[in-house]
């Protein structure tokens, strides 16, 4: 799931099949919306005869799954590996339907969530997962994939890079418009920088359109989340000694998106507080059962955020 900060339908479109590279097929989703922008992106990838899906959409979107075994039958290919960069919906509902079907005989694969984790409770235990680790490779003919760990918008996240094409699959981490949520704000800002220093030619998001000039996106998504620290620290000052709740964060801060999107703001403005709170830059008290959030005079804030 996504935060975007521009409505959806102002967003270029995306077909619901591309050819993106003599490597990369993508086929969207479709499954558009708010928190999925044009819809899910997943790619199809190789040129040999077995190929690797990496993510597979939402559950039971026949429009989808019509989609991709048009272009399967098209190309007389067949999905070989299955790759699922996180545990949300939009990203492996779509296994079910493919599992057995589609994608017959495929593997499929996913980081674990935790280290206790067994078959994904997304899934049902009739479809067996293999475990993902960071720095694995998964090869198919014309494409090797690597596969980095990338926790904070989720704990199990991963991206993948295509050697031959120095292209790289970011997930949910980064997107071709607006900017993510995360679980954790700490690890998601090293993932950023993790993905930073891979230096890739061309992103491939999860949602939204292809990037093009990575490495701007990915420093402004570093500089935008830094920003937003900043702006949290700054209005908790200037309201010094008020207690506030994230929402009245979100009604001073994000002027710039429609209401209904406050509360998916409200959810990354939480682990700023979160960040801050451990940082011992503001307190974090209790009023009436609710946490609620204040500078003080007396926390060791830095200007250098």
């Amino acid at each position: 799931m996504v935060y975007i900060s521009k409505v959806v339908a102002a967003m270029a479109s995306i077909p619901a099949v591309s050819t993106l590279s003599n490597r990369v097929i993508r086929v969207l989703g479709c499954n558009p919306g708010p928190m999925t922008l044009q819809g899910t992106n997943t790619y199809l990838i190789g040129t040999g005869r077995n190929r690797i899906l990496l993510d597979t959409g939402d559950k039971d979107v026949k429009e989808y799954q019509t989609n991709l075994a048009n272009v399967l039958k098209s190309n007389q290919v067949n999905i070989e590996h299955i790759l699922v960069t996180h545990w949300h919906h939009d990203h492996i509902g779509g296994v079910e339907n493919l599992h057995g079907s589609i994608a017959n005989q495929a593997k499929i694969w996913k980081h674990k969530r935790s280290p206790e984790d067994s078959p994904d409770n997304k899934l049902p235990q009739s479809i067996p997962i293999n475990w993902l680790t960071d720095g694995q490779e998964i090869t198919v003919e014309g494409a090797t994939i690597k596969i980095h760990h990338t926790p904070g918008h989720t704990t199990d996240h991963v991206i993948a890079t295509l050697a031959e094409d120095n292209v790289l699959f970011s997930g949910d981490c980064i997107l071709g418009e607006g900017t993510a949520v995360f679980e954790d704000l700490f690890t998601y800002m090293q993932s950023l920088q993790k993905i930073l220093d891979l230096k890739p030619g061309v992103i491939y998001p999860g949602h939204g359109n292809v990037v093009d000039d990575p490495i701007k996106k990915i420093e402004y998504y570093i500089a935008h989340r830094n920003q937003r620290e900043k702006q949290i620290l700054d209005t908790l000052k200037a309201n010094a000694g008020k207690k506030l709740t994230e929402m009245d964060l979100v009604k001073i801060i994000y002027t710039e998106i429609p209401e209904h999107l406050w509360p998916a703001a409200a959810y990354n403005v939480n682990h700023h507080l979160t960040k801050l709170t451990k940082e011992n830059k503001i307190k974090c008290v209790m009023v009436e059962g609710e946490n609620r959030w204040q500078y003080d005079g007396t926390c060791e804030c830095s200007s250098n955020l």
